[in-house]
């Protein structure tokens, strides 16, 4: 069965017609032109870019790339966080023909030299002094790079600004037959997967598999010209990057949060409308909310858990009756505009994608007036497959929607998930056979998800094929369910469900090191570190408790018999997560091999 949306619409007759991204900007400045096109935190002060000025700055950009010698198809990699300048280098790249290359700032410099090799990037442009030293410890490994650039002033490197410098107008002529000459399948980016495993693949995307995306979600997301939104999320990721693509087309204010650990901060000064997030943002905003909900006392501590039991059992399908109605507004009243107070008080939606959102949070946040929609996607397709809507009836608790206009969805055998369309990339770069794999040649592409239809409109994820294992007795397991459903204990910051090959399904467990913490402190036990959670009884017994709740929900096979807890946590930073905060599972899995031989030594 193959489902596509019930929006179906010609590209080529909508908004931007010559379909090319370089075509955004000029239209944002014909039809609604702003004061803060772009806006970021610099030396404590918001600098705020209009719609008039980011065109210069980057007609600047490209002219100086011209002038350099550089030329259409040439390759430039970006290494920064989130700021005006990583968009400003950006479409004045695209604006003179050259291929962005955006890496995340935290890969490995082995990855940073396999990627400047692979791609033959030309320039590099990096944020910070930091980077600036890991970037210039591998060109000397490298033959295609010819100089390196900073959006910080570092004494010593060159600036990006001295390429504006050196624009030469002379070259408008040049800039604009390049300009036109530009077509729609001209290679825009090559955006290196950092994956859960093996050596980066470089997704090959035009201007108008990234373009086809944005304007399918003009017709879905209800933002538009007056609205704020703020982006935290890595922008060198292709859902960040092309929601960013896409408030500029409606003409948005974007501000780039500070950073990750500013957010909270960020959110109160700017007041936004919309953003785009990962679903361990929203479960730490969560566990924030619900840490200093635990801590009221009296009246206001039974106010906030009726509210909190409430919000458990709305209805997102508009279901509940008149009575509960009444009850879930004096809440948002009481109780809930307090949470949307803490994230700047005007939030009218969010979009969760990159990995899978818990069911309870969905829940629970749109019974409090703020409303969490979760997409679907993969840096394959540019990225967006499916959404659900912020529309009565098109929201489905638990899947990630319907397919966006003009994809088209199909659950081959086996239950992989299919999908074509106009987003859909041509392949990866230089890697013909790995193309081959997962790309048909009538246009579907093999996204290694599974999931299946509910309602005959909505997909759920259950699993990644590649994820599912297979026990010692032949019976297969998916682990992403039963993380996500571990993960609802108070207890358990991460997990990771394991069994390939064994006689039965274990896991390992991050433990929520300061919620233990406070919870042994009000039961008068000492701990401070993960040595003495791991070493505490009582922690385990109370987090084993959890898991037999859980495991409830699952066949015999497919519940937890054993777990070992860690004694780190998992970040980016330590290998063990992507920069979306996905599991590195084989990562994970060498780096705790003893812990695992452990837990299958022991007997039952």
């Amino acid at each position: 069965m193959i489902i596509s949306s019930d929006n179906k619409f010609n590209i080529g007759e909508y908004v931007i017609d010559k379909k090319r991204l370089i075509d955004i900007l000029p239209y944002q400045i014909e039809n609604f032109p702003r004061l803060d096109a772009l806006c970021d935190k610099k030396d404590g002060k918001w600098r705020k870019y209009s719609s008039v000025q980011v065109k210069d700055i980057v007609d600047n950009f490209s002219l100086g790339l011209l002038k350099m010698g550089f030329i259409r198809g040439d390759k430039f990699a970006i290494i920064s966080p989130n700021r005006t300048e990583w968009t400003f280098v950006d479409l004045g790249i695209l604006q003179m023909g050259g291929v962005d290359v955006p890496i995340y700032p935290n890969m490995s410099e082995l990855d940073y030299n396999y990627i400047f090799n692979d791609a033959q990037v030309k320039l590099v442009f990096v944020s910070d002094k930091e980077l600036y030293d890991k970037v210039k410890k591998v060109i000397p490994k490298t033959k295609s790079v010819r100089e390196i650039y900073t959006f910080d002033q570092i004494p010593g490197a060159k600036h990006w600004s001295e390429i504006s410098s050196d624009a030469d107008t002379s070259l408008l002529g040049e800039l604009k037959l390049i300009e036109e000459s530009l077509t729609e399948q001209d290679l825009a980016t090559i955006i290196y997967t950092s994956g859960t495993t093996g050596v980066p693949k470089g997704v090959m995307l035009s201007h108008l598999n990234i373009l086809s995306n944005i304007l399918s979600l003009h017709q879905i997301i209800p933002i538009n010209y007056s609205h704020r939104m703020i982006s935290f999320l890595p922008i060198c990721h292709i859902f960040e990057r092309t929601a960013v693509y896409f408030y500029l087309s409606i003409g948005g204010a974007i501000y780039f949060a500070e950073s990750i650990d500013k957010v909270a901060e960020n959110l109160l000064e700017i007041k936004p409308n919309y953003f785009t997030t990962v679903p361990r943002l929203l479960e730490k905003i969560f566990e924030v909310i619900m840490s200093k909900g635990r801590e009221l006392k009296g009246p206001k501590k039974s106010i906030f858990g009726w509210a909190v039991n409430l919000a458990n059992h709305f209805d997102p399908m508009g279901k509940n009756n008149f009575f509960y109605n009444i009850r879930l507004k004096a809440a948002r009243e009481i109780v809930f505009n307090k949470w949307k107070a803490a994230i700047g008080g005007e939030v009218l939606g969010i979009i969760s994608g990159a990995a899978s959102l818990q069911p309870r949070l969905a829940r629970i946040f749109t019974a409090a007036g703020i409303p969490v929609m979760e997409g679907y996607g993969l840096t394959e397709t540019s990225p967006v497959l499916t959404c659900n809507r912020f529309t009565k009836g098109g929201y489905y608790l638990g899947s990630v929607g319907m397919p966006i206009p003009d994809v088209e969805i199909k659950i081959a055998e086996g239950g992989e998930i299919f999908a074509r369309g106009p987003n859909v990339s041509k392949g990866y770069y230089n890697k013909p056979d790995l193309t081959k794999q997962a790309f048909d040649d009538d246009g579907w592409f093999h996204t290694g998800d599974i999931g299946e239809m509910v309602e005959g409109r909505f997909l759920r994820i259950t699993d990644r094929a590649k994820e599912i294992f297979k026990t010692s007795g032949g019976k297969f397991v998916a682990p992403l369910p039963i993380e996500n459903k571990m993960k609802e204990s108070w207890f358990i910051k991460n997990i990771i469900v394991i069994g390939e090959n064994r006689k039965f399904t274990s896991a390992l467990i991050v433990p929520d090191i300061v919620f233990i913490f406070n919870w042994c402190r009000k039961k008068g036990i000492e701990v401070k570190t993960y040595d003495q959670i791991n070493n505490c009884e009582l922690v385990k017994e109370r987090i084993w408790k959890d898991i037999q709740k859980y495991n409830k929900r699952f066949s015999h096979i497919e519940q937890i018999k054993k777990f070992e807890l860690t004694n780190a946590d998992w970040t980016v930073e330590t290998g063990e997560l992507t920069p979306t905060l996905k599991l590195k599972r084989k990562i994970i899995l060498e780096k705790y091999k003893d812990l695992i031989e452990k837990i299958y030594n022991d007997s039952i």
